[in-house]
């Protein structure tokens, strides 16, 4: 392997995280990182757009989206990320510390997540530029409003997408592991009928909703519910805030995930069937509301974006893992409209918490490996390639 060709700017590399880090950008206020985000593609080469996709949910900014034209045969190649971080991010700031490793001031999340993805993508495209390198056409998206269920992705315009295979920065682990299948996620909201009463003078004329969702969360399958599935309530609450009447009202809010679609629209359908029975026992009612946000995928081994991460991994030394994932990404969202690919392992650690961290070793590994996969331009479907698959599952 060219020792050049994997050369990598490390201080423009800790600089670009550092920027970006220290960007306000939470989910439905992204207007700053897209802007730095369109002008630093626009350096690049790039026809850079904003969608109006956040006007949807009245945020600040829309999907950014870049195509640059390359001078190799095939189709164009995606890479995408997520503009937004969870809270607390206000004043978010890099600490980088004499090993290495990179952190928050710990009043904040780092924000590595999806940052250190974004930086290392940004890093790849400049030193391919500066080094003339030979590339196919690229394409590459970054989302709003991803850490709230795939929004921005869920209102993109795919048919303007050519690409055939897809590489999202978004899945903890190291350097060099890759999601190639995650769940369907269906959050869901019930609400439980009774009949208000005097707890004290009548309780008996009275229809205790909140004992009605406690026999029917009693007899759910809650937690692993078989090998691919979970199952969640996540909240409830009821009554009038006063101890002397019967509750009439409850609410509860959940969800189940699973790699089959169809079993997780089965599922919520016998949780309905199941509060609905134990409703009509006592007298009551029950309506059951919910979204599917999340839509399962499974990229087949044989796709020509696992064929090219694999054999990427291979010439850096890296493990080429492949894992399963519960988690959700964009990547769902791509899947759906017909562009399979793979969420790879992006230089962060401890997500959604002020513990986040990266290491700037992590961050080369990633700049390295999205060069080779922006330029490898080996013939992926007749490649006679050996993969060992290691499938075990990953919490994200």
């Amino acid at each position: 392997m060219d020792e050049k060709r994997m050369q990598v700017n490390e201080e423009r590399l800790t600089r670009t995280f550092q920027r970006l880090v220290s960007i306000d950008s939470p989910s439905f206020g992204e207007r700053e990182m897209a802007d730095v985000l369109k002008a630093e593609l626009r350096r690049l080469g790039f026809l850079a757009e904003e969608d109006e996709g956040g006007r949807a949910y009245k945020g600040t900014a829309g999907n950014v989206y870049g195509f640059r034209k390359g001078k190799l045969p095939g189709s164009p190649l995606l890479f995408a990320a997520h503009m937004d971080t969870v809270e607390p991010a206000k004043g978010k700031r890099a600490v980088i510390h004499e090993d290495g490793r990179i952190t928050s001031d710990g009043t904040t999340v780092l924000g590595a997540d999806c940052m250190s993805g974004t930086a290392a993508l940004l890093e790849a495209l400049w030193e391919l530029e500066e080094e003339k390198a030979l590339c196919r056409d690229l394409e590459v998206v970054f989302f709003i409003g991803e850490e709230k269920h795939l929004k921005g992705s869920a209102v993109f315009d795919f048919s303007r997408v050519r690409a055939e295979e897809s590489f999202i920065l978004d899945l903890t682990g190291p350097v060099g592991t890759a999601a190639y299948r995650a769940p369907t996620l269906v959050d869901f909201q019930i609400e439980v009928s009774g009949k208000a009463s005097h707890a004290g003078f009548a309780p008996e004329k009275g229809v205790h909703a909140i004992a009605i969702a406690a026999r029917a969360v009693a007899a759910m399958e809650l937690g692993r519910v078989g090998e691919d599935m979970t199952v969640n309530i996540g909240g409830i609450e009821g009554g009038g805030g006063t101890t002397n009447i019967v509750p009439e009202r409850c609410s509860l809010i959940g969800e189940i995930r699973s790699y089959s679609h169809e079993g997780a629209l089965q599922q919520a359908k016998r949780i309905e069937e199941l509060f609905r029975k134990e409703a009509e026992k006592a007298g009551g009612s029950s309506r059951m509301t919910f979204q599917v946000p999340v839509h399962a995928y499974h990229t087949p081994k044989e796709h020509s974006s696992v064929r090219r991460f694999s054999r990427a991994c291979e010439k850096l030394g890296l493990s080429g893992r492949l894992v399963e994932t519960f988690g959700g990404s964009d990547q769902s969202n791509l899947s759906l409209h017909g562009i399979p690919g793979l969420v790879l392992a992006s230089a962060m650690e401890q997500v959604h918490s002020c513990e986040e961290y990266t290491q700037v070793s992590e961050l080369l590994r990633l700049t390295k490996l999205l060069k080779l996969l922006m330029q490898d331009d080996f013939d992926v479907q007749g490649s006679e390639l050996l993969v060992k698959w290691v499938l075990p599952k990953q919490e994200e």
